[in-house]
């Protein structure tokens, strides 16, 4: 089981570096079977973070390995000032509740026992990124409006504080490659350090790979490192960018600007180009001892690969369209029958948010829960 929650602070809020959230899976005793946390770090930028963790099951596995309830425990982190200090007095964070929006995916074991050992060869050269003009393609506001790319060159624009998600299908045995491109023209004299973060989530949400830039009013251009071809062997890879290849599906990316831009170097959106690439052979993937959920989670269609040249938003898991059915509660969009349920109430303040996940197979699509102080 595979579960990633993403908080979305309110525009404006003041955090602080260690401000974030932390996501965790535990069973019925309160073991943590596996955590995951994301921070905002130096920047102070109020944007959109996504943690993630897991339930692995198998024989090796002594906890966490049998069917059950288990337990998605959502903290909001705080940092942590000490009351004696000879450094400036920083401004607390806010105290705003934060929507949180929740996946869940289950991977079942394979029918016959393969290889535990990662790829040993492949192109660590990343190809020549797509030449010619771009086309223009807007991207979503979330991994539920996330805008299809296939291979080439795409035009967007962006404006200061805003996150723009795109999604892009990458079958078994195909490869990734990503670089953006910021448009210059802006006054010069001023310089925003990570002002630009692209980052790169697989298939379950849980992040592959991120990048930033700085900027100076000037065109910057960077690129994602080397990726691998996606194969079920990329998960006994001990570097994340390796082993978070370890399924074909929807591949998300997540392009942020920094509010400073806006305030250094003008409020008008800020052009830029994603020129993306998949190649590499279609390989067959593994034989999965039971069903997937959702269904089609880590399969790449031919309807798929339309949606992507057709630039179709609202994806994810499940087809086009999927992801926005499930936040709605709406029925059909749903993978498979996997049993998808909306909660909804007033925010996620300082605290914690504890779900339950019965037998594995359900999902929270979104939720807001105020939590005390």
């Amino acid at each position: 089981m595979y579960v990633s929650v993403t908080a979305l602070p309110p525009p404006g809020s003041r955090v602080a570096f260690a401000d974030g959230v932390k996501v965790s899976v535990q069973d019925a005793d309160g073991f943590a079977c596996d955590y995951g946390s994301a921070r905002f770090g130096a920047s102070l930028d109020p944007r959109p973070l996504t943690a993630s963790a897991a339930r692995r099951a198998g024989p090796e596995v002594r906890r966490c390995g049998t069917a059950g309830t288990y337990y998605v425990v959502v903290e909001r982190t705080v940092s942590s000032r000490s009351p004696v200090s000879s450094a400036p007095a920083e401004k607390p964070s806010s105290t705003e509740d934060w929507d949180l929006e929740l996946y869940v995916a289950s991977e079942p074991a394979l029918a016959k026992a393969g290889p535990t050992t990662p790829p040993q060869a492949w192109d660590s050269i990343a190809p020549e990124p797509p030449a010619g003009a771009p086309l223009p393609r807007e991207g979503g506001s979330g991994f539920a409006t996330a805008r299809a790319l296939s291979t080439g060159a795409w035009a967007d624009r962006v404006r200061a504080g805003q996150t723009r998600y795109y999604r892009v299908p990458v079958g078994w045995g195909r490869r990734l490659s990503v670089t953006l491109e910021i448009g210059g023209g802006a006054r010069g004299g001023d310089y925003v350090t990570s002002a630009l973060v692209m980052e790169l989530f697989n298939p379950v949400r849980s992040r592959v790979e991120d990048i930033d830039s700085a900027y100076d009013g000037r065109q910057r251009t960077t690129s994602l490192p080397a990726l691998p071809p996606v194969a079920h062997d990329n998960r006994y890879e001990a570097l994340h960018r390796v082993s978070g290849m370890r399924f074909a599906g929807w591949y998300y990316l997540a392009v942020h600007l920094d509010p400073d831009v806006g305030a250094r170097f003008g409020t008008d959106a800020v052009g830029l180009t994603l020129r993306v690439n998949v190649d590499g052979e279609h390989r067959r993937g593994p034989v999965y001892a039971g069903t997937p959920r959702p269904a089609d989670a880590f399969t790449i269609t031919e309807r798929d690969e339309s949606a992507a040249r057709k630039g179709v938003g609202g994806g994810g898991s499940g087809g086009p369209g999927a992801d926005a059915d499930r936040a709605s509660g709406a029925p059909g969009g749903e993978g498979g029958g996997m049993a998808m349920k909306v909660l909804a109430a007033a925010g996620f303040g300082t605290g914690t948010v504890l779900l339950g996940v019965l037998g594995v197979w359900r999902a929270v699509a979104r939720r807001r829960v105020r939590m005390s102080a």
